[in-house]
Order: C-alpha cells, then sequence, then structure tokens
C-alpha cells in the first residue's frame, strides 16, 4: 500500500514485501532472526571463525557461510542447536495474524 509519496507500507516482514508467500516469509523471517542473533553473539564475544567453529563444532566454511548471512542453508533446527552452543536460549511468542505486540 503506497503512503502517497511513493513509498509502499511494510507489512512487517521484509520477504513478505518483496514477494514471498506468507508461510515462507514468516519461515524466512525466522531464520533471519536467529542468524542476526548468532552473528552478534559471536562478534560481542570477539570469537574468531576459527575459535567459535571449533566452539560450535562445525566446519569453518558452514560457519563463514551463517556470517555472511546464508540462511538458505540453516534450518530452525540448526540455528536453535547452534544458539544453545553458545549457552543462549530463545523464547517464542505466537501472535494473531496481523497482531504487532499483543500474544496470542
Amino acid at each position: 500500500m503506497s503512503n502517497g509519496e511513493g513509498f509502499m507500507r511494510s507489512a512487517g516482514n521484509v520477504f513478505r514485501d518483496v514477494g514471498f508467500p506468507r508461510s515462507e516469509a514468516e519461515q524466512l523471517k525466522i531464520r533471519a532472526d536467529l542468524v542476526i542473533a548468532l552473528q552478534s553473539a559471536i562478534r560481542s564475544r570477539g570469537l574468531s571463525l576459527a575459535r567459535a567453529s571449533k566452539k560450535l563444532r562445525v566446519r569453518p566454511s558452514r560457519l563463514r557461510a551463517l556470517m555472511r548471512g546464508r540462511i538458505e542453508m540453516f534450518s530452525v533446527d540448526s540455528l536453535l542447536d547452534l544458539l544453545s552452543g553458545l549457552g543462549l536460549t530463545v523464547d517464542v511468542v505466537v501472535r494473531k495474524s496481523g497482531a504487532r505486540s499483543t500474544p496470542a
């Protein structure tokens, strides 16, 4: 939907905005959010690729792909395992479709 200035209002999910079907866009957004959390945790701890790779028990090439944002290479399960390997947990919030801040 245009705001009158040539810009479109976001659906709140960039993948949906660029045309992915709703269910696929939600999956991609979840994976992207998890990848961003992993990237942030690795960087904030000052872990080198080699140290992070060893700590997480993944090949350096796979971790390099993660750091470059290659979300298509990782399932939600594998991302959750990697987050756990860094001592992090994930909280899940389920909302009604279209709701932005009110949990279901």
